[in-house]
């Protein structure tokens, strides 16, 4: 049985649309990711009373509700006597038992039970995960984020769906690194066999849950005493992340923002300039020469004098790739004695060939002042870029970086820290705080968001100056001194000037163009 995606509410039922498809749901496994207070928890005893009063044959079992602490258990098992009475379902009243808890040194834990004339119970059991054993039944895990023990908990029970029982999971989240957060994850991705309920505040509202509460309270209905509401709700919140965390299904750190804004803006230096360049019309049916000369003149016009005020210190390099909508991001790094970084400027190219990039690239690097190491990104036609610069520089100053989780999981940390510890300073710009911000983790996993941010005229960012820094953090951690190198004549071409230079000089050396 299948209940339908949306149910509108209807004051005479006393159950709500996402409540009754959690009922519905009769799958072995299934997890009800929810907001505060939206009544999954009631529901789900409405469930147990349904199944604990049914025959045998009719699939009638026993029901243990394992809570976190003793009023949960009382809230949950006066719910299931309420849905008897409500049902006319034959129970008896509550009772209190005397359990004897393994886990303490035999020590007597009090439980609350209803039994039914079907010969079977609900019965509220203590978190401790040896008092499932030997039992038989449907087990409900609720606020399972919050758990000490969840997965001892979690692996008692089930062992007890080798006989055809059911697990229920009920939870608000508790933050990323946790496993009711890691089974989530797990499910959506088909690892797991969890059937997965999302009710945020919205979803519940959207149902009728405001609406329920109006009618409770015999106050009337409005929408917007319903969305004033809800904002009290989240203002009165401590933060925003607990907000999300608590009415939004979202783990702390997980939709929300992985470097918190007030590190990146101390961070941010004025007056640090972003160099776009951007390729003319029609740049790809001009002559080699013609687009050679453009962007020679381009560098010695735009970074010849950034170039000469760099210090002389140590620098490395961090780059991130794109052809054509997103773009590449070139970042060089200045790296202090007391190992405090500054990026001097950053250079933004958006739909430039191959070659251009890698002239703009060579031009930069062949003059960054005692350069030891560049991190690149090799994935996809990134790697043209990447292996250019090995074979130019030497493979072990530059690390062509494959993108992955493993690479964000290590090096975004690090990253990270360099903001928290003041250590880093970047351009003031908007568009490299929305980069930043495109950090979020995924599945445990800081890494840069899939959405892309449109700007105009065809462009979009994809975090990329983030990816960027990332990778120059990368290389100020590759040990090495400065690279010493004579480039090949073949590899140049009359455009290849450095600065000071003008293409008429006869030091400078040519080739075949």
């Amino acid at each position: 049985m299948q209940a339908p995606a949306f149910i509108p509410y209807d004051e005479n039922e006393l159950l709500l649309g996402y409540q009754k498809r959690w009922i519905a749901d009769e799958s072995p496994l299934k997890i009800a990711e929810k907001s505060r207070r939206t009544g999954i928890t009631w529901a789900e005893a409405a469930d147990a009373c349904l199944t604990a009063s049914a025959a045998k044959s009719a699939g009638g079992t026993n029901h243990f509700y394992v809570g976190s602490n003793k009023e949960m258990a009382r809230e949950f098992i006066d719910a299931v006597a309420m849905w008897a009475r409500a049902f006319n379902k034959a129970a008896g009243e509550i009772q209190e038992e005397l359990f004897i808890d393994d886990g303490q040194d035999g020590k007597e834990i009090l439980t609350f039970v209803v039994y039914f004339a079907s010969g079977f119970k609900v019965q509220a059991l203590s978190s401790n995960p040896s008092n499932l054993r030997g039992m038989q039944g449907n087990v409900t895990i609720d606020e399972a984020a919050f758990h000490e023990r969840l997965a001892e908990v979690l692996k008692a029970a089930l062992a007890l769906t080798m006989w055809g029982a059911k697990v229920r999971l009920i939870s608000t989240h508790n933050g990323v690194e946790n496993l009711f957060n890691d089974l989530i994850n797990d499910s959506r991705a088909g690892k797991k066999r969890y059937s997965i309920h999302r009710i945020t505040l919205d979803d519940a509202c959207r149902e009728g849950l405001f609406k329920r509460i109006c009618q409770r309270t015999g106050k009337p209905w409005s929408q917007a005493a319903e969305n004033q509401w809800k904002a009290d709700l989240l203002r009165d919140t401590a933060t925003e992340d607990d907000a999300q965390e608590e009415y939004y299904c979202v783990p702390k750190q997980s939709g929300g923002i992985y470097i918190k804004r007030v590190y990146l803006e101390q961070a941010m230096e004025a007056g640090i300039p972003i160099l776009r360049v951007q390729a003319p019309e029609g740049f790809e049916t001009w002559t080699d020469a013609r687009r050679n000369g453009w962007i020679s003149e381009w560098c010695q016009t735009e970074l010849t004098p950034l170039m000469a005020e760099l210090p002389d210190v140590n620098h490395c390099f961090g780059e991130d790739f794109a052809r054509r909508g997103d773009l590449s991001v070139f970042a060089p790094m200045s790296i202090f004695p007391d190992l405090t970084k500054r990026v001097p400027f950053l250079v933004e190219l958006w739909n430039l060939t191959y070659d251009a990039q890698r002239q703009i690239l060579f031009f930069l690097l062949d003059n960054l002042p005692r350069f030891q190491a560049g991190a690149f990104d090799a994935t996809g036609n990134g790697g043209y870029l990447a292996e250019a610069a090995a074979l130019r520089y030497g493979q072990d100053a530059i690390d062509q970086v494959m993108l992955s989780e493993p690479w964000y999981r290590e090096w975004m940390p690090k990253l990270k820290a360099e903001f928290e510890d003041g250590n880093l300073k970047i351009p003031r710009h908007q568009d490299v705080l929305d980069d930043l911000n495109k950090i979020k983790v995924v599945n445990g996993t800081p890494k840069i968001d899939k959405g892309r941010d449109e700007q105009g005229g065809g462009k979009t960012r994809h975090g990329d100056s983030a990816v960027a820094l990332a990778m120059a953090v990368r290389a100020s951690w590759m040990e090495g001194g400065a690279i010493e190198y004579e480039a090949l004549p073949a590899k140049h071409n009359r455009w290849d000037v450095r600065p000071g230079q003008t293409d008429d000089d006869d030091s400078q050396p040519t080739g075949a163009w």
